[in-house]
């Protein structure tokens, strides 16, 4: 449309400056032939020519648009078609993009010019992929290394956070993920997306004056001569629980010609503990300890008096039985609260006892395989819940099981046992140990649970009981008198984490491609003094999102129903970096709109509402540049909803749509499929927010190196050429 603008404006021109050339040459010619006329000869001009001045006129500019007319497939022949194919041109030379150029409608010269073209693509793909493989020959044992790290990373039970020395998170691990997600004094949404990323600052968990100080304490120990330094400090998260980090550096690498110092630093490792828990805990024994002093002392004190009285030989017999009676009553008072604490102190044992997570399933298979080579029982597994995690002690576990299906085969001729795993009550699960035989007592079990666990040549001090008080759970035993069944049930209690792991799975699951969470190539980012405006377009962070709206009018109530987002760090797009969350508009969705974004009004139903997911968002785009497609138009609804949800996006933003204006102004579309179709980027999920938002990325990507070609570097420069666009005066 654009481009049928300026046609139609140059043509206009044309036709304008050709009438008025022929205007002034026959005003000229006319004023000449007049001046050489005599009297008698203009007026018999005048009598002839009479009133057919506007035919004349009208004859002349008929003449000139029969003129522009045919110039204008000559204009499309030699002007545009040419101008269009240097754009695609440019494209080849600045991306990856692997397609044929088309010249249609162009002269012959141009189209075997396209033609010459494509084939010097195909041979310069050509020696770029024999290029491709020789490196990745060279870089597979790299790529290997790599491998090894991040599946390390992956599988360490402890919290790991790599930073740059401007704070902006490196590398981390799924643990840290997860403890990020209760570090929280807000419900995270869209997964916990907003509260840990690539680039990200890890100032938003922890003072910025607290790690600095931790790293003047590193470099000092290094200057000292330190071969490896570390720091450790405690610090309260807006959540109010207590986190523990050990600090590392991490070297840099020493520059060619170096006088032998040690490299600078160049970031810092995070070891992060939750450690509320063993605060908690040792809070309470402090508290017994405390109890048992204080509380004994005046006791000990009236014991003491009350013997150096009863020494007296002399002593009133009545006044002597008094005596004895405080020695009796303090003594049980003591006794009372040495048992009460002796209680407190036993139960903060139990509770202590290490637990690990497992999966329910992979537990329930190992009590089989446990079961039947102990016991040469048949075993099966019945109803089990492949959702569920737990938190077991797995060997006294799988031990008193063991146990009990040993006696159940002993003394009751039990000749096959099944396991059954639910979710029960408080978060704890239900494992029964089911079989088919005679009645048992309620003593018989009784006894089972006082006796310790023996199986075979295995003996232990522990029975089933103690096993039960270790996982602070329950024991009993229950008939199934309609299928004939008996069972022992233990309630189990469940991993924290089973749930946030579960949604973790599930986002994997969705991502077209493994999470990509390290980057060691920002260690090398630009100083964040810099002005952004100044700051090269390469060095940026960006948050490429899109909005599904009920309707395209913001001003008149529609309203925003999902935010998807992605980011883009260091010229990479983290796919496994991703916002995604439908929002609740509290208003029909029109049933012309479901079609285009597939959204029902059911699916939104119980979701938060904007004030809730705007917040959230906020943080996920935190320090970064904003970027969209037609980017005014999702900007129009965030801007709203500003005053309702307390945050404002005062973000620099760049649009898609405008760039491509930039970089391609005789292409014919600045749709986002038309844009996606010229950079050979296949479109995935289209009208949805998500999808939406990681095309745009891709599209984004490509845009770079062409603004560059055209000298435009900074960020400041490409939302200076933007603005000059036809599509920048479009307001919502």
């Amino acid at each position: 449309m654009k481009r049928d603008r300026r046609l139609l404006a140059t043509l206009g021109a044309a036709a304008a400056g050709a009438a008025l050339l022929l205007l002034l040459f026959a005003l000229g010619g006319g004023a000449l032939v007049w001046s050489t006329l005599g009297a008698d000869e203009r007026a018999m001009v005048v009598s002839v020519l009479g009133g057919r001045w506007p035919l004349m006129l009208l004859s002349a500019a008929a003449a000139v648009g029969a003129a522009v007319a045919a110039a204008q497939p000559l204009y499309r022949r030699w002007v545009a078609a040419p101008a269009r194919l240097n754009e695609q041109a440019q494209v080849f030379l600045s991306t990856d993009v692997k397609r044929e150029l088309s010249a249609d409608g162009a002269a012959a010269d141009v189209q075997a010019l396209a033609q010459t073209i494509n084939e010097l693509a195909r041979q310069r793909d050509q020696l770029k992929d024999d290029i491709a493989a020789e490196v990745a020959q060279a870089s597979r044992s790299i790529l290997q290394e790599r491998n090894r790290l991040a599946a390390l990373m992956s599988e360490l039970t402890q919290s790991v956070v790599v930073c740059n020395l401007d704070g902006r998170v490196l590398l981390y691990n799924n643990r840290a993920r997860m403890q990020f997600r209760t570090l929280s004094d807000a419900p995270a949404l869209a997964g916990g997306a907003e509260l840990i990323g690539l680039g990200r600052s890890i100032y938003t968990v922890f003072d910025r004056k607290l790690v600095a100080h931790a790293l003047d304490s590193v470099q000092q120990r290094l200057q000292r001569g330190a071969a490896h330094p570390t720091a450790q400090f405690v610090t309260t998260t807006r959540s109010g629980q207590l986190l523990r980090a050990q600090m590392a550096p991490v070297r840099g690498v020493a520059a060619e010609g170096d006088d032998g110092d040690a490299p600078a630093i160049s970031g810092f490792v995070l070891m992060l503990d939750n450690i509320t828990r063993e605060y908690e805990e040792q809070s309470a024994s402090e508290r017994v300890l405390h109890g048992l002093t204080e509380g004994s002392r005046s006791s000990l004190a009236n014991l003491q008096a009350a013997v150096e009285v009863l020494d007296d030989e002399a002593l009133d017999p009545a006044l002597r039985e008094r005596f004895l009676g405080i020695v009796r009553d303090e003594a049980q008072a003591m006794a009372r609260r040495i048992d009460g604490l002796a209680a407190q102190s036993a139960e903060g044992l139990t509770t202590r006892w290490p637990l690990e997570e497992m999966m329910g399933t992979d537990f329930v298979q190992a009590a089989q395989r446990r079961i039947e080579a102990l016991t040469q029982l048949r075993t099966g597994a019945d109803e089990v819940d492949a959702a569920l995690w737990l938190k077991v002690d797995s060997f006294s576990l799988l031990q008193a099981l063991a146990y009990l299906a040993l006696r159940l085969r002993d003394e009751f001729e039990v000749k096959s046992v099944h396991l059954r795993l639910a979710p029960g009550e408080a978060q704890r699960a239900r494992l029964d140990l089911v079989w088919a035989g005679q009645a048992m007592s309620t003593e018989t079990v009784m006894a089972w649970e006082m006796d310790p666990i023996s199986t075979g040549t295995e003996t232990s001090l522990l029975t089933v009981r103690d096993v039960v008080q270790r996982h602070g759970g329950e024991f009993w035993f229950e008939r199934e008198r309609v299928r004939h069944q008996a069972f022992f049930r233990f309630l189990l209690p469940l991993a924290p984490a089973a749930a946030a792991q579960e949604e973790m799975d599930a986002a994997y699951l969705r991502s077209d491609s493994r999470p990509e969470y390290y980057d060691f190539d920002l260690f090398a980012t630009s100083p964040a003094t810099r002005a952004l405006d100044e700051r090269r377009l390469i060095d940026l962070a960006y948050t490429v999102f899109d909005t599904e709206t009920t309707g395209l009018l913001p001003a008149e109530g529609d309203e925003i129903i999902q935010i998807g987002a992605t980011r883009l760090v260091n010229g990479k797009v983290l796919k496994g970096e991703c916002f995604d969350q439908l929002v609740n508009p509290r208003r029909v969705i029109p049933d012309a709109s479901i079609p285009i974004h597939g959204i029902t009004q059911d699916m939104v139903a119980g979701k938060p509402v904007i004030e809730q997911v705007l917040p959230a968002f906020h943080r996920f785009a935190q320090d970064t540049v904003l970027v969209a497609h037609n980017a005014a138009f999702d900007m129009r609804f965030l801007q709203l909803k500003e005053a309702s949800s307390g945050v404002h996006f005062d973000h620099p933003v760049l649009d898609t749509l405008l760039l491509s204006a930039v970089v391609h102004p005789n292409q014919e579309s600045h749709r986002l499929e038309a844009i996606a179709e010229r950079f050979d980027i296949t479109v995935i999920g289209r009208h949805t927010a998500l999808g939406d938002a990681m095309v745009t990325a891709e599209v984004f990507q490509k845009l770079v190196p062409l603004l560059a070609e055209r000298g435009i570097h900074t960020l400041g420069q490409a939302r200076e050429a933007a603005q000059k666009t036809y599509y920048a005066r479009l307001s919502y």
